[in-house]
Parts: C-alpha cells; structure tokens; sequence
C-alpha cells in the first residue's frame, strides 16, 4: 500500500480552498446582484411548506392559524376555528388569495371572529416575501408566518 506524505494532503487542502475563494471572488465579481442558490432558495415562494401565523394562541386554545402550501400554490387555510381551501396564485412579488370552501365547526365568538378577520385579511394581499423562515404577506394588514421546522 501506498502512502502520501502528510504534507502533500496539506497542500492539496491549502490549493482547493485558494482555487474555492479564487472562483468566489470571480462570481461576485461578474454578477454582484445575483443571489446565491441558497439565498434564492431563502426567499423563493415557499411552495410545499407549512407555515405558522406570527401570533399566541387565544386564550383556552392552543391553535395558531397556518398556512399549508403545496406545489402549485393549492393552499390549506387553518384558522382560528375553521379551516379554508385556497389557491395562491404568485407572479413575481405578488400574489393573489382565491378561498374556496370552508369547514363549519363551531367555537367560541372570539375565534369565530378571529377566522373572519384573518379571511379578510388574506383576501386582500397582494404582496409576498420572504426572509430565511419569516414569509410575511401584505395587504391592507401585513401578516408574518414561520416556517414550521419539526
């Protein structure tokens, strides 16, 4: 069997990192506002991703409103109390809320309330985006969901 001298594995270590940074500084330097893949991929539209509403659940529950969005922007709508069918449809920075049916169970006025606000608010967005695992939607009101990450 064979063997390389330590140090030879040392400067082979040393001439990938050089020749890593040496095509680094070359992408920035050819295109500065490009983002990287990894950036891109932080602020994309969160297709297939369960998203939570920035909010404390109402007091005698511990539901929090989400949103579930699959691959073609077929949305789930979970409320306070009732739960909504939707369709996200994106074209750059905006985007468009169609709700559909909703499930009738009954809860407190508060939560009822709740649901109802939250629909409101929803249906009037037109702008998204989205920051690492903050997607904040804004429309008359501005409204910041997490991405769930159990």
């Amino acid at each position: 069997m064979l063997f390389a001298p330590a140090s030879l594995f040392g400067r082979r270590r040393l001439r990938d990192a050089a020749l890593a940074a040496g095509l680094m500084i070359c992408y920035a330097a050819s295109d500065a506002s490009a983002p990287t893949p990894a950036v891109a991929a932080e602020r994309g539209f969160p297709y297939n991703t369960e998203l939570m509403l920035d909010a404390r659940p109402m007091p005698g529950s511990r539901r929090v409103p989400m949103l579930v969005i699959g691959a073609q922007g077929e949305t789930a709508i979970e409320g306070w109390c009732n739960s909504v069918k939707a369709q996200m449809v994106v074209a750059a920075d905006t985007v468009t809320i169609l709700t559909g049916s909703k499930t009738e169970q009954q809860c407190t006025a508060e939560r009822m309330r709740g649901d109802e606000e939250l629909l409101a608010a929803l249906i009037e967005v037109t702008n998204w985006r989205r920051d690492g695992d903050v997607f904040t939607l804004r429309g008359t009101k501005t409204l910041r969901f997490r991405t769930l990450t159990n």
